[in-house]
């Protein structure tokens, strides 16, 4: 089968994953904190870019972040170490078959991993297990559908289309944001609550236009071209002419927006 991360894991992603955070950490984070002494359980780190402001968030916590993938786990590790971070433990392992006891964590932490499993609903209910009574989830995931922009682009969309059609092939889904309350639901999780989180960039808002509508969201939909191309989703000139016009967007008068969906969940 192949990989589900469809992004990569070159360094040009990582870059891209960094670009994200350090954009969206108030958006999507601030309101995330564990109090002390309270053990969390991070499934799917990737290369740690959550799990630094998550840490920050709750000095007082221990973190365990898991990452399937060995050198991003080795690069989180890394990033956790510069950053002087001193409660976090990074571990290579794979959510559906977990190396801690049941009910071991007292809160559940994921983000940006849901969009990748073939299976979420199975992996949120096996995560539920390692998850004591009366504890906790957050989930964060985007979703392309939201994804509206001036001025507008046949091509651009369908750019952003080929995404969505090479996620789904290996099993993930790039518009899970909004199924995040019923798949938590499912998973037996209670008073589930969902937050959408739109990210909204224009010429006033210089930054944003910069950290998200061109070094990451356009920049993840360059990164898929090759296969796109390989798929005969797109020809090539139609394909950089959709990227093209995304970048566009991000110009003094264009317009970008986008949503990302926070869920949180006790377990009953």
């Amino acid at each position: 089968m192949a990989d589900p991360y469809v992004h990569g894991y070159h360094p040009r992603e990582s870059t891209r994953l960094q670009d994200q955070a350090a954009t969206l950490v108030d958006l999507l984070h601030a309101d995330t904190s564990y109090p002390p002494g309270s053990l969390v359980l991070e499934a799917g780190c990737g290369v740690g870019a959550q799990t630094l402001p998550l840490a920050k968030n709750s000095p007082g916590a221990r973190i365990i972040s898991l990452e399937i993938s060995r050198p991003s786990a080795a690069e989180a590790e890394r990033r956790v170490a510069a950053a002087g971070i001193g409660n976090v433990r990074v571990l290579q392992g794979d959510i559906f078959s977990l190396p801690f006891r049941k009910e071991a964590f007292d809160h559940l932490f994921v983000c940006f991993v849901l969009e990748h499993l073939p299976r979420p609903i199975e992996a949120l209910s096996i995560l539920k297990e390692f998850v004591k009574p009366g504890g906790t989830i957050t989930a964060i995931e985007g979703d392309h559908g939201s994804a509206y922009f001036h001025p507008d682009s046949p091509a651009a969309r369908q750019a952003i289309g080929c995404q969505v059609i090479l996620q789904e092939r290996v099993g993930g889904n790039a518009m899970i944001g909004r199924e995040l309350y019923p798949l938590l639901v499912r998973a037996g999780f209670a008073e589930v609550s969902v937050s959408p989180r739109m990210v909204y960039a224009d010429g006033s808002r210089p930054a944003m236009a910069d950290g998200f509508t061109r070094r990451t969201f356009t920049a993840m939909i360059e990164g898929v071209r090759e296969a796109a191309l390989a798929a005969g989703l797109m020809g090539a000139d139609e394909f950089d002419s959709g990227i093209r016009d995304l970048y566009r967007t991000a110009e003094e008068d264009g317009v970008f927006c986008y949503t990302f969906f926070k869920a949180t969940g006790k377990n009953s």
